[in-house]
């Protein structure tokens, strides 16, 4: 085990957008604090047991899920998220300020302890079905610094925690995480609410991951064929990203409870399209968004010279309001 943890750790640090260079902080070493240990316990959840992490952008939320003695995965904690910029939808190509949507495995060459935002997680953009699909652009992360041109950014002290939950997961023998990034949390009313977005088919296929998770609470299988995610299917075959999808089963008590709730789902929505839910644009025009938590701080205080504290985390003084199109 010391042998894997140091191997794990020169992953790390070597890893990230600048490449190689050498670690000096020690930040990316910072122990979980009592209160994280306290918590852990409370949720009968080993320090350093599997991990997964789910991105809600208009909500502006990153939970952190961890498995529990049941073998499952329990809510551990959510962090709002400081910044994230672009519109609702995935990211298509380099340069369009898009945060990314969709399934992503987390690795820990992908962990960057020496980034100019303090830490970074780099979401691994583009994926198997974004390649398929022509998608563009790199370098596409979580971290501090509350500052974003297409990644989900936190404060300092929220990334220093999150990194440290990931490390931990890694040093218990995790190879890799799953991030399940996602426009809203996938309802039947956001459903509704977004009905005439362009992006609803890709909306609709990242809902069956979603409700794969939420019936389960296991990490699901993600395979991409025929340009399109594909969740908990076995087949004797491979799957190729554009290729025609093999003949796959999904075993029947997860078909059966998946079905019941998108079914459920589908009945509500229409009732509630039907009771008047008005129809979001599909544009808005603001350049991302930020939580409420934070929103409402930094537009009490938009002294530049200020230091705008909030719990948890600081948000620095030159962050930009989501008000606008513009640069970061």
């Amino acid at each position: 085990m010391l042998l894997a943890s140091a191997a794990i750790a020169t992953q790390m640090t070597l890893s990230g957008c600048g490449g190689g260079a050498p670690v000096t902080s020690g930040r990316h070493m910072q122990p979980l604090s009592e209160r994280m240990l306290a918590t852990l316990k409370a949720k009968n959840m080993e320090r350093d047991s599997p991990i997964l992490m789910r991105v809600f952008k208009e909500e502006a939320e990153l939970e952190v899920w961890k498995q529990d003695d049941s073998g499952r995965f329990a809510l551990l904690r959510t962090y709002p998220i400081c910044r994230w910029s672009g519109e609702l939808g995935p990211k298509i190509k380099q340069g369009d300020r898009q945060a990314p949507e969709g399934f992503y495995t987390i690795t820990p060459g992908l962990m960057n302890p020496d980034s100019s935002q303090y830490l970074a997680i780099n979401t691994g953009f583009p994926n198997a079905y974004d390649r398929s699909n022509g998608r563009t652009g790199a370098f596409l992360m979580i971290h501090g610094g509350c500052s974003s041109s297409g990644c989900y950014a936190m404060t300092d002290e929220q990334i220093a925690e999150i990194y440290a939950l990931a490390r931990e997961s890694f040093y218990g023998g995790q190879r890799s995480f799953q991030l399940q990034a996602y426009p809203f949390r996938m309802t039947p009313l956001n459903m509704a609410r977004h009905r005439n977005s362009p992006h609803m088919a890709f909306w609709k296929m990242v809902k069956q991951g979603y409700d794969h998770f939420e019936v389960t609470r296991l990490e699901p299988k993600v395979d991409v064929c025929e340009k399109r995610y594909i969740f908990d299917a076995d087949s004797a075959d491979r799957f190729s990203p554009a290729e025609r999808c093999p003949a796959y089963n999904v075993r029947d008590d997860i078909a059966v409870a998946v079905g019941q709730k998108q079914r459920r789902d589908e009945i509500e929505t229409v009732e509630l399209i039907n009771r008047g839910i008005p129809a979001e644009r599909s544009t808005t025009g603001i350049d991302g968004g930020m939580n409420a938590t934070f929103l409402a701080a930094a537009r009490s205080q938009r002294d530049r010279g200020a230091v705008i504290r909030t719990a948890p985390g600081t948000i620095p003084a030159y962050v930009k309001l989501p008000e606008g199109d513009g640069e970061d």
